[in-house]
């Protein structure tokens, strides 16, 4: 009760300045208060419908900031500017570190997203009947470039190395391009707004939900022994994973409540691995 009354307390201060999610300035330091960064879909969606309800229960507030690149997010947790963050899977979150030389680290897998071949101006037939000389839209950053890279070799686009692996392939490691296809490398956001240029694109789970995509003309299927490192995390910075507030959001977020909002909201195309 007594936290629950702070809390009370707190908020009540912070509405009366005019706090908004984005704007922290008197409120930062609010031991109830968690900030977590996020992208849109589905990651904000399933804080602000599912896990501010379990924080709740312990008398925290949640509040979520949303980002649409996989950049800033990580920076602004680095900068101690957030308490957490939610948007990225683990092989992301080590190449993030080593690149930038920050200090997150992962305190609980969440759930995995699939990534998916949707189509652009290509609208009709098989994927290996796609024309020569086609564009096809992939991400940028190294670990999702792999991953899209992969999935276009299991429709039988295209064939990679044999030395190829997911935790670094570009678009140098295709060996064979039987179509001559335009494999194209640009930010993972700005793939579902450019797809009418395109003939096909990889897109991330997150950005095709966002984007309102539907069903993919095919998904993923990632190798066991790779999975892990696909799964998205809740990120902190290093030194607060025994937090009380870090404590707090694992508990909530890898409640049954979360699983269940989840498995009906998303219907599968976001699985969680708790």
């Amino acid at each position: 009760m007594k936290k629950l009354f702070k809390t009370l307390v707190t908020l009540a201060l912070c509405a009366t300045l005019g706090v908004t999610a984005t704007s922290l300035a008197s409120c930062k330091d609010d031991p109830y208060t968690i900030t977590v960064g996020a992208s849109p879909t589905p990651h904000a969606d399933i804080l602000k419908d599912a896990v501010a309800k379990e924080l709740e229960k312990d008398g925290y507030k949640l509040n979520v900031i949303e980002y649409s690149d996989y950049v800033q997010p990580n920076l602004a947790l680095e900068a101690g500017d957030l308490d957490a963050n939610y948007f990225q899977h683990n092989i992301y979150l080590k190449g993030f570190n080593d690149d930038h030389h920050t200090h997150l680290t992962a305190v609980a897998n969440v759930h995995y997203e699939a990534f998916g071949i949707y189509r652009g101006s290509y609208t009709e037939g098989a994927l290996t009947d796609i024309l020569e000389n086609s564009k096809v839209l992939v991400p940028n950053d190294p670990t999702n470039e792999a991953r899209a890279l992969f999935l276009l070799q299991d429709a039988g686009l295209i064939t990679l190395n044999a030395n190829a692996t997911y935790n670094g392939a570009t678009k140098n490691d295709i060996a064979n391009n039987p179509k001559n296809l335009k494999i194209e490398e640009i930010e993972a956001a700005q793939i579902p707004l450019s797809l009418p240029d395109a003939a096909i694109g990889v897109v991330n789970g997150n950005y095709a939900l966002q984007n309102n995509l539907g069903t993919a003309v095919r998904y993923e299927n990632i190798p066991a022994s790779e999975q892990e490192q696909y799964v998205n995390v809740i990120a902190v910075k290093a030194g607060n994973e025994e937090s009380e507030k870090t404590k707090a959001l694992k508990k909530a977020i890898l409640s049954e409540a979360v699983k269940t909002y989840v498995q009906q909201k998303y219907n599968g195309s976001v699985v969680c691995v708790f």
